[in-house]
């Protein structure tokens, strides 16, 4: 069974995909964390983010460099922002991802473009929302609990100006798939909002 989790930043589809794998026993891939990864990478060699070329330069990263704690940085994932919005940077990342979903037995994914782009076919597909202030003070207490100190009126904007690039940008823009459950978390509890996810899924996954 694939399940495809999409949803803008700080929503908690991370949360929920992970807890939808060990549900159902499903390996998960965070997709976000290669655009990280690309990011970081473009971080450390000094390279311009918006420039496309050197996004795709940084693109060919060593699998471990997935679990360096620098990708959970606030900086590393305003840039991951940007260069997500490259289409050869996307292109660049499609196959990995896609082999990713394919493997026997399937898999959960989570991104923006999980069930419009990389799984449409899924078995399941949840699209993951909550209201920007709620979203932002999610993202402000996590970056504290890490000793970021950063504002919550930066934290807002930077969630704002992620929305309009996801939704804007020229290749795979955040959307919502047509056939998707919605899922809005602004009022939920963790319990709560994974509790209804699978529900959806199975119900999802029952009508296939």
């Amino acid at each position: 069974m694939i399940v495809a989790v999409d949803g803008p930043a700080a929503s908690g589809k991370g949360t929920i995909a992970r807890s939808l794998a060990r549900h159902f026993g499903l390996p998960h891939l965070d997709t976000g964390l290669l655009y990280r990864a690309v990011a970081l990478n473009v971080l450390r060699l000094e390279l311009d983010p918006a420039k496309e070329a050197d996004a795709v330069a940084a693109s060919g990263f060593d699998e471990h460099l997935l679990t360096d704690p620098a990708l959970r940085e606030d900086k590393v994932g305003q840039t991951a922002s940007i260069v997500s919005a490259h289409p050869l940077v996307r292109s660049a990342l499609l196959q990995r991802q896609r082999r990713f979903a394919q493997q026997p037995g399937g898999a959960v994914l989570d991104g923006r473009d999980i069930g419009t782009v990389i799984a449409p076919d899924a078995d399941a597909k949840l699209f993951v929302k909550a209201t920007a202030p709620v979203r932002a003070q999610r993202r402000h207490v996590e970056l504290a609990a890490r000793g970021e100190v950063v504002s919550y009126d930066r934290v807002l904007a930077d969630i704002r100006a992620r929305d309009t690039r996801d939704a804007t940008r020229a290749t795979a823009p955040l959307a919502i798939p047509a056939d998707a459950a919605v899922l809005d978390t602004t009022m939920l509890t963790i319990e709560a909002a994974v509790a209804r996810a699978v529900a959806l899924v199975e119900g999802q996954a029952r009508g296939r």
